[in-house]
């Protein structure tokens, strides 16, 4: 039960980054917003999960990646919505954002890997589609 959602919220992760990526290249900001207040919103999820292991003595690598997703979380939303920085322009900001981003997402494939192939296979799959949407929304069109 407990990696089950564990895996379903690697789901959420995976196709809410991929969603704001392709929004930030083929939408307006406000829906860019929107996205990324739904994708904070995934910190409950993550909290109901870390006390869950708790209770369960689930293996102690679930709550630190779970951890590591919500200070990921809390840091996006510091930098996007409280702070209102660019911090892809500043290495000092990005490094940190980037360590944990990748982090979490090694999180959700391994673990969710360790309980089922299916399930670290398929979240691998989405990993791949988001760092072609992010590498796509990054990229500027060039002029023909």
């Amino acid at each position: 039960m407990f990696e089950t959602c564990y895996f379903l919220l690697g789901t959420a992760n995976s196709l809410l980054l991929t969603t704001i990526f392709l929004l930030v290249r083929y939408a307006k900001a406000s829906r860019v917003a929107a996205a990324g207040k739904v994708y904070l919103a995934l910190a409950v999820p993550a909290g109901i999960l870390i006390a869950l292991a708790q209770q369960q003595q689930i293996p102690v690598q679930y709550t630190i990646f779970l951890s590591i997703f919500l200070v990921f979380l809390a840091l996006e939303g510091i930098y996007d919505f409280v702070l209102k920085v660019s911090f892809r322009d500043n290495w000092k900001l990005l490094t940190p954002y980037l360590m944990l981003y990748w982090s979490l997402n090694y999180g959700f494939i391994v673990l969710a890997w360790r309980h089922s192939n299916v399930q670290g296979g398929f979240l691998l799959g989405l990993f791949v589609l988001q760092i072609i949407a992010n590498i796509r929304s990054h990229t500027k069109e060039t002029e023909k």
